[in-house]
């Protein structure tokens, strides 16, 4: 949501990078949000938003820059698309729940302008800039690698976005329910049809070709100094490896 955020993505088209900036020059005075306008999206851009969303409020909620305030709203949009992103993508009629995921996608969009995202975010962008992979899209290919990747460093924290998603119980051990997170993460991408950066038709030889040079664009926008784990290049370059089929 960003009409609810400091954050803006300015794309160079002579380099093909896409640059992150922020500030409260950026945050509009006063939004309008209907979710009447979303009834009509088809269910690829539903699910694209959908996933973006949860991944704002996931990695709002993990950042090394979170606090109470984001806290609240993150778990609170967590808990709310995890119950009506299916049910939104396989009906987009479906009013009460598109109503309550424009609301989850707006609280995780003032969630994150407020503590920052994290290594997703960081990786997503090269992939939009380099392939014109949407960013939702992009977002959700990441999701569920960069989530396993971090989440033994803050397991606690990840417990809880496993709990508010109904992924886990409060029964549940915090290292039991942050690996459910991460399985929890694979099915809903799976349920999806998320598809893969090979099965979206991006040529392999190109992807591992411009590898090392997205690993490299992935960093200075600070999204990945938020991560729970900061990676190297060499770790973003395996995880970028590690989804490309």
């Amino acid at each position: 949501m960003g009409e609810a955020t400091q954050f803006t993505i300015i794309t160079d088209s002579a380099t093909d990078e896409k640059m992150l900036y922020q500030g409260p020059a950026f945050l509009s005075v006063a939004a309008v949000v209907d979710f009447e306008l979303t009834l009509s999206m088809p269910s690829r851009l539903t699910a694209d938003t959908g996933v973006d969303a949860l991944t704002h409020a996931v990695e709002a909620y993990v950042s090394r820059k979170a606090n109470p305030f984001s806290d609240g709203l993150a778990l609170n949009a967590i808990r709310t698309i995890g119950r009506h992103l299916r049910r939104a993508y396989a009906d987009g009629g479906d009013i009460e729940a598109r109503e309550v995921m424009m609301l989850a996608a707006t609280q995780a969009g003032i969630a994150f302008s407020n503590s920052g995202v994290a290594l997703v975010h960081g990786m997503s962008r090269p992939i939009g800039a380099h392939f014109h992979v949407v960013h939702g899209l992009a977002n959700a290919m990441l999701f569920p690698a960069v989530t396993a990747f971090s989440v033994h460093a803050a397991e606690s924290w990840y417990a809880d976005c496993a709990r508010a998603l109904g992924a886990a119980t409060d029964g549940d051990s915090n290292a039991l329910a942050a690996d459910k997170l991460v399985e929890a993460l694979r099915a809903l991408c799976q349920d999806l049809e998320v598809p893969t950066p090979q099965a979206h038709g991006i040529d392999k030889d190109e992807w591992f070709r411009l590898l090392p040079l997205m690993a490299e664009q992935a960093l200075p926008s600070g999204s990945a100094a938020n991560n729970p784990v900061v990676p190297t290049v060499d770790e973003i370059q395996d995880l970028y490896a590690q989804i490309y089929a």
